[in-house]
């Protein structure tokens, strides 16, 4: 089943401690952290997060000076097992839908493995199952 859901980019520096300082603002405003995914290029980095309260998130961040970019993406369960990623990004594909993005995760032993995407048409996305 696939949801709607804010992602939240914080640019930050690649350096020791950056993910720290981020989590700590979030963990202070009493956000909790859903899912998350760590990029960097060089000296930049970023961090993207779904959160329980992205506007709540978005605002305490932005007031300790790090800049936040927001954007709809969907969040779903798949099944755990070997295909299953194929089998989602085939559907995508056969509806022209692009996944400029996407990461995910799951707890060993778990049936289900948790998955975020941003992608070209949300609207078309959420129809698929």
């Amino acid at each position: 089943m696939m949801a709607k859901m804010t992602q939240l980019t914080i640019s930050c520096q690649n350096r020791a401690g950056a993910l720290a300082e981020i989590a700590g603002v979030l963990g202070k405003a009493n956000v909790n952290i859903q899912a998350f995914n760590v990029g960097s290029a060089g000296t930049m980095g970023y961090v993207q997060f779904i959160v329980d309260h992205p506007s709540r998130a978005k605002r305490k961040l932005e007031g300790e000076g790090f800049s936040c970019y927001e954007e709809r993406v969907v969040y779903l369960t798949v099944s755990n097992v070997p295909g299953a990623l194929f089998r989602l990004a085939s559907k995508l594909a056969a509806k022209d839908i692009n996944i400029g993005a996407g990461y995910q995760t799951t707890v060993k032993g778990s049936g289900k493995a948790s998955v975020v995407l941003a992608v070209s048409d949300l609207a078309v996305a959420d129809r698929i199952r």
